[in-house]
């Protein structure tokens, strides 16, 4: 059974536990990618406290986007000049896709940036969401919002990954079931990594 945390169990577990990088199988793919074309941006993981215990936030992308249609993601998007860092891009992508006021989230760190086959540098950021918040959702982005148990999210057993073969390279890619949804892309490997963090498990 998965140690039920709450805010102050994640916070210190997240700070305590040193800062680990993403499956080395999974960036394979895009290792020949040259960094400096890269475009940057940024995802919120939100926690939820409930009364059965933290929930993460997650949303579904709209079907008919050119880039990952119908994918399970962290609300986020890419860096604008009028963003003053990553974190303010994170945000408002959040405001942006589904509503929530920045105000009703708060940032208590970050995880290392992941490169990304759509050639981004995508950093991660970890907050707290006021559980009383409100969704305004934009249905040209996104087509559902929805949370997931954090026992589930930071559970190794539930993540699941395979590896597969392309042009003779070995690459790793990660999925988590949650009734209707399945979790898998950049989004799992981001889980992939917090797991590790937080729950300082290897694989």
């Amino acid at each position: 059974m998965l140690l039920e945390l709450n805010k102050s169990d994640l916070i210190q577990r997240f700070q305590l536990h040193q800062t680990v990088d993403y499956h080395q199988e999974a960036l394979r793919r895009v290792a020949h990618l040259n960094h400096s074309s890269l475009r940057k941006a940024s995802v919120l993981i939100g926690f939820i406290e409930r009364d059965n215990g933290l929930h993460v936030l997650f949303t579904r992308r709209a079907r008919h986007l050119k880039h990952h249609p119908g994918q399970v993601s962290f609300p986020g998007g890419k860096y604008e000049l009028s963003d003053t860092d990553l974190a303010a891009t994170a945000l408002r992508e959040t405001y942006e896709e589904v509503g929530i006021n920045h105000e009703k989230v708060r940032i208590f760190g970050q995880l290392p940036e992941l490169i990304t086959v759509s050639r981004f540098t995508v950093t991660p950021f970890m907050a707290f969401i006021d559980s009383d918040y409100h969704t305004n959702i934009d249905h040209n982005e996104v087509d559902e919002v929805f949370e997931v148990p954090a026992k589930i999210v930071l559970d190794p057993r539930e993540l699941h990954s395979e590896r597969f073969y392309i042009n003779n390279h070995s690459h790793r890619v990660f999925g988590l079931s949650y009734q209707n949804h399945f979790i898998w892309g950049m989004t799992a490997q981001i889980i992939d990594a917090m797991q590790k963090q937080i729950m300082d498990h290897s694989k």
